[in-house]
């Protein structure tokens, strides 16, 4: 679909449309584990290649999903829309992998996407063009929001470097730039209430940062996450107090086989929870887990129309009981109550 498209109507009013689900009763681990067993499959297709990304947009009276493939396309769907090709409207915002996206929480009608290719976009649904935020001769690997008003973003680089973004600052450039441990930074991802910390994974470490004591060169984590003995491929703080951050690394750790030549496997929190997290399955017989905190497996999610297909991208809907997972065969299997 070309920039600057007339959009659906119907998509124009959900993308205007925030959460709607506010204080939602916590439910105890059985009654959680009950929840995920109620959820049922439906598949749609996005014509693309490879799924790389993906993305719940926070309105509750439909599912709206937005994901990034490897090159540089990004489509909009939403289950039953019937919109453009396949179900879906592309655009084509980057020129290498969508490595990294996420709608904007205080402002929903803004979804940012950011590209191997060293450029970080954020689109204007009401004139369906996508903005320059950020962009850098090195290749970028992953973002944050570290404002409420989601303003203000950390952006990671394959050589390991830092930058703090301000959107509301004119031009695409950083506000600064900073040097952490020179192997490859694979993920950002910010405390979600203690703004200025934010955890990184490099290596075999996860190291914490608080953001107003980085440095040009070298700078310093305030504390060091220790126990992987192979390459980390994402660490994600809880998303309700930050108390707990959740790794994924090829140790083949919690029983679960990591060796996949696809999209690298995440593990993801629940966004509603503090305990729980899903990841996907290479087993043919089951596509993506999901797990409490402790271990113990709480649900398989299993599409028996299609058991073979690896959901390396996946994306949990921050207030409805709602999993997307992308293969690389560009589908997206949704599982919704």
């Amino acid at each position: 679909m070309e920039e600057g498209s007339k959009l659906p109507p119907q998509l124009l009013e959900l993308w205007s449309e925030g959460s709607t689900v506010e204080g939602k009763t916590w439910l105890d681990l059985n009654e959680y584990s009950s929840a995920l067993k109620r959820m049922r499959a439906a598949e749609g297709r996005v014509e693309t290649e490879r799924v790389s990304s993906a993305a719940f947009h926070p309105c509750a009276s439909s599912l709206l999903m937005a994901t990034g493939d490897t090159l540089g396309k990004v489509g909009l769907w939403k289950s039953g829309g019937g919109w453009g090709d396949g179900g879906a409207l592309l655009f084509e915002p980057h020129s290498g992998p969508v490595g990294c996206m996420a709608f904007c929480r205080a402002q929903p009608t803004q979804l940012l996407s950011l590209s191997y290719d060293g450029s970080l976009r954020c689109m204007d649904v009401e004139k369906a063009v996508f903005h320059d935020v950020y962009g850098s001769n090195v290749g970028l690997r992953t973002f944050d929001f570290m404002s409420l008003d989601c303003f203000t973003l950390v952006v990671g680089n394959r050589l390991g470097d830092v930058a703090i973004v301000d959107r509301r600052t004119p031009g695409n450039t950083h506000e600064s730039l900073h040097s952490l441990d020179p192997n490859t930074l694979r993920c950002v991802s910010v405390h979600p209430s203690l703004k200025h910390y934010f955890a990184v994974a490099e290596s075999r470490v996860v190291n914490i940062y608080d953001c107003r004591y980085l440095k040009s060169t070298h700078s310093l984590a305030v504390s060091q996450l220790h126990g992987h003995s192979s390459s980390i491929t994402s660490a994600y703080f809880s998303p309700c107090t930050g108390n707990r951050v959740l790794t994924t690394c090829m140790d083949n750790r919690i029983r679960h086989n990591m060796q996949t030549f696809l999209t690298k496997l995440s593990a993801v929190w629940d966004p509603k929870r503090e305990d729980c997290f899903v990841v996907g399955s290479v087993c043919q017989s089951r596509m993506a887990l999901a797990f409490h905190e402790s271990g113990e497996l709480q649900h398989s999610f299993i599409d028996r129309e299609d058991l073979r297909e690896v959901l390396s991208a996946i994306a949990i809907h921050p207030t409805r009981n709602a999993f997307l997972g992308c293969a690389a065969s560009g589908r997206l299997h949704v599982f919704s109550d």
